[in-house]
């Protein structure tokens, strides 16, 4: 999410995880591949989040944005985690969505823990 909207999105995600017992490692976890919003851990499991917000929800909403296409990128870019975080490799993983409905960040989002 490379605008301040996003940003902000991503910013208040985090936060709102972090209230839930999750704790960051990484944000923004780039490759040639992919980028993946939030890599936090919880519970000892690795939890890879994208962070999606949607003002409208006339092509299915925040949530629905999330498309196999964009499943298998966040997939793809995990391992590549992995790879250049070998440390990590023994736990287990999951791969959450953490979805807002509106343009203001600030409201609860909609979790979705094991999205995909």
């Amino acid at each position: 999410m490379p605008n301040s909207a996003g940003a902000a999105a991503e910013s208040a995600a985090q936060q709102y995880l972090e209230r839930r017992g999750l704790s960051l490692l990484t944000r923004n976890f780039r490759t040639r591949g992919g980028e993946i919003d939030l890599v936090m851990r919880h519970n000892g499991a690795l939890v890879f989040v994208e962070v999606r917000q949607r003002t409208y929800a006339r092509y299915g909403g925040a949530a629905a944005s999330v498309t196999p296409v964009k499943q298998q990128r966040i997939r793809r870019t995990a391992l590549m985690f992995l790879q250049q975080n070998p440390c990590y490799r023994h736990m287990p993983c999951r791969f959450d969505v953490i979805a807002y409905s509106s343009a203001l960040a600030d409201t609860d989002p909609d979790w979705f823990v094991n999205a995909f």
